[in-house]
């Protein structure tokens, strides 16, 4: 049957003997080339198997920056702001295990060749910290002193279980150190400010007028400083940038009608009017 009638095509190697097709069964495995390449698949093999830690460290301290966010909205409405604070130091401290965990992986390594792997996590974590950080200050945590945060000691280690590569750095070196990279500051601080427009719904919901106003022009100075950057830095940064303007968009235009009208409207329906305000605004976006 030919190749046009549906058949398959003969291939090129068909023609030789049998014999001579399995002749490289019996390449000399102890060779110098065979070793080489050994060595190649070992190296490979143990870098791939450390990508994949990292990828499930990063995916943990996702999970648990999340956590913290969570209860850090609940500041709003709880009646004490101290014990909610000291509660989302301690679930950031479990945080911080995980990423001295991905230090010891990296300790040896090019930070930048497992970068992707995770930058997920680093992103969450700014913006858990930066959170907390407005929370308590209402200013923006600077980038230094998130990396101050992440410098460890043996005695920062606690009873949390070791990464397999760990150990023998263990007792070489007795510091880590991990260090938060600029885009991932910028892509967590971008996060940041929708964090800040809910926290912006909760407050008034709860009778708060002026944590609006405080957050509205706290966001205006990171807009700002965004717009500095413009379409120079990275692209996901550019992303994050329309994001941040609707997040601003919303909250200034909320934070207008409160002024106008927040005198004439009781307390408790305070947050019926940023509501409808802000579903206005993602019509109006959508239209156009």
């Amino acid at each position: 049957m030919s190749s046009k009638e549906g058949g398959f095509r003969k291939r090129k190697h068909d023609n030789f003997p049998h014999n001579q097709r399995r002749e490289g069964k019996d390449v000399n495995s102890s060779s110098p080339v065979m070793l080489a390449f050994k060595s190649f698949q070992q190296e490979l093999d143990a870098r791939h198997d450390k990508y994949e830690r990292l990828v499930k460290l990063s995916r943990d301290i996702t999970v648990e920056s999340k956590r913290t966010i969570f209860l850090l909205h609940r500041i709003t409405s709880a009646p004490d702001m101290e014990e909610i604070l000291t509660e989302s130091e301690v679930k950031l401290d479990g945080v911080r295990q995980k990423i001295l965990q991905v230090a010891q992986e990296l300790s040896v390594e090019d930070m930048h060749q497992f970068h992707r792997a995770i930058t997920t996590g680093l992103q969450e974590y700014v913006e858990a910290v930066s959170f907390q950080h407005f929370i308590k200050t209402r200013s923006l945590i600077s980038m230094d002193e998130i990396n101050k945060q992440l410098i460890f000691s043996t005695e920062d280690n606690g009873k949390e279980n070791k990464t397999p590569s760990s150990d023998a750095q263990d007792k070489q070196c007795g510091t880590w150190r991990l260090r938060i990279t600029p885009v991932d500051y910028l892509l967590g601080v971008a996060d940041l400010t929708g964090e800040l427009m809910r926290m912006c719904i909760n407050s008034v919901g709860n009778g708060d007028i002026d944590t609006p106003f405080e957050v509205s022009q706290f966001l205006r100075q990171v807009y700002d400083g965004f717009s500095f950057i413009g379409n120079t830095g990275p692209y996901e940064v550019s992303k994050k940038l329309y994001t941040l303007k609707q997040s601003l968009a919303k909250v200034e235009n909320a934070c207008y009608a409160l002024k106008v009208r927040g005198s004439e409207i009781p307390k408790h329906m305070l947050a019926d009017v940023f509501s409808v305000k802000t579903e206005m605004i993602d019509q109006e976006e959508g239209i156009s």
